[in-house]
């Protein structure tokens, strides 16, 4: 079963996926240089948090783009078998990692900070956190869409939705450094979307690392597999059952199964098995009780 190449839906969007995140991309860029230069200029630890974000955001588009590029393009060499499906796996590693990184240095400097907290005017913090969450509502929209079909668009997906949270605490502190003039609103706001962001990151990071220790995906159950296809009519034996993701949208299974029935219909049921459940993309090697035969599909 699965003979062929078989697009996964990051492949068969790809043609819209690439120039939404080139424009996402973009937009970033261009908002991450407001921002740093208006954080520096006036101090605040929540704005420098927020383009610290903004950063993160840029760097997961980018490698997201050349992750799905390269698993559209797939892999001429006979070493690469099933092409570059899991550079966007591994990009949403580095992402998760990034963000982490990028979390815990705000809060050190945010808890540096609350012995004397600096003076921040208010009014360019409310500016720029509009403008923030602008500029983020539409990256979000542009990824959002393709965000369930690829682990690295999520990846840079969830750091944009974090950093439009950031932009929402920017935006809270100038007003209240605007109206009530209190000092440490800067840095409450900005320990706040650290920690808000710091187990999202790590839950990223999880599901990509689940994919990389080919680990069984989440929602198939093998020990109910396993006796499903143990009980197929004629199957008296199933092993070597292996089921893990390839790459987001892509989940992968083998099987042998000894049975002494005919193999064309023990193949036909099993097949039926394993696509009521989603393994289309699988393997399965039946077995004959005396060892004098063996099929594959």
């Amino acid at each position: 079963m699965g003979a062929g190449h078989s697009h996964t839906p990051a492949e068969a969007d790809a043609s819209r996926m690439i120039p939404r995140m080139m424009l996402a991309a973009g937009i970033l860029a261009a908002f991450f240089v407001v921002e740093l230069t208006t954080s520096l200029l006036i101090n605040s630890i929540a704005l420098l948090a927020d383009a610290g974000h903004m950063l993160t955001d840029v760097v997961a588009v980018f490698m997201g783009l050349g992750a799905v590029t390269l698993a559209r393009r797939g892999s001429s060499s006979p070493a690469r078998t099933y092409g570059w499906h899991r550079a966007e796996v591994f990009t949403a590693v580095a992402n998760a990692a990034l963000l982490i990184g990028v979390a815990m240095f705000i809060a050190y400097e945010a808890f540096e900070r609350l012995r004397a907290a600096p003076s921040v005017p208010g009014a360019p913090m409310i500016v720029v956190a509009l403008a923030g969450l602008a500029a983020n509502f539409v990256v979000a929209l542009l990824l959002r869409s393709n965000a369930s079909q690829s682990l690295a668009v999520k990846g840079a997906y969830m750091e944009v939705v974090a950093d439009t949270v950031g932009s929402l605490g920017v935006l809270i502190a100038g007003i209240v450094n605007v109206t009530t003039r209190w000092p440490y609103a800067d840095v409450v706001v900005a320990v706040l979307v650290a920690l808000w962001v710091l187990p999202r990151a790590i839950a990223l990071a999880r599901d990509a690392l689940r994919i990389l220790s080919e680990s069984s995906p989440n929602h198939i159950d093998v020990e109910e597999l396993r006796a499903a296809l143990g009980a197929v009519d004629g199957v008296t034996e199933v092993h070597d059952l292996h089921v893990w993701t390839l790459s987001p949208g892509k989940d992968m299974c083998t099987a042998h199964l000894t049975s002494g029935a005919d193999s064309a219909r023990v193949l036909h049921d099993a097949r039926v098995v394993l696509s009521a459940r989603g393994l289309d993309h699988a393997t399965v090697q039946i077995e004959c009780p005396d060892s004098k035969c063996n099929e594959t599909f």
